[in-house]
């Protein structure tokens, strides 16, 4: 994928601050991080979105992740938490189209945060949530 930035990165026509790489996946820095340390985690061969991606592919995607943070919170970057953040569609906030998982150190008072919308806690009628459940199995099952 020519036009795609991480491919160009793998294939050497990009920089990247490299932290891991192997024949699934590399780590790099964020160029425009959230906190100091701010890695994505992407898979080397392109996948637009998440149900696109090789399972094994995600899989170690995961892995690494893990490893990261751990290597993150011993690295002295300041680091008191971490979220994995992976966004799957424009709609998600995904804004570059090859899947990649972000991994962010955070601390106190670093000024990033989820907002959750109106009407988040309301719990909805247990028959309303088995509904939904049995229309996402049913896919799973065909």
């Amino acid at each position: 994928m020519d036009d795609c930035i991480f491919c160009g990165i793998f294939a050497g026509r990009l920089p990247a601050s490299m932290v891991y790489r192997d024949e699934r996946c590399a780590a790099f820095m964020d160029i425009r991080p959230v906190t100091p340390g701010h890695l994505l985690v992407v898979p080397v061969r392109h996948a637009a979105y998440l149900a696109e991606l090789d399972a094994e592919d995600g899989a170690q995607l995961f892995r690494v992740a893990q490893r990261l943070a751990a290597a993150l919170r011993q690295s002295g970057v300041r680091c008191e938490g971490v979220n994995l953040f992976l966004a799957d569609g424009e709609a998600a906030g995904q804004e570059v189209y090859h899947v990649h998982l972000h991994v962010l150190p955070r601390f106190r008072g670093d000024g990033f945060g989820l907002r959750f919308p109106p009407g988040y806690g309301h719990r909805p009628p247990r028959p309303e949530l088995d509904e939904i459940a049995g229309r996402i199995k049913g896919v799973l099952s065909a």
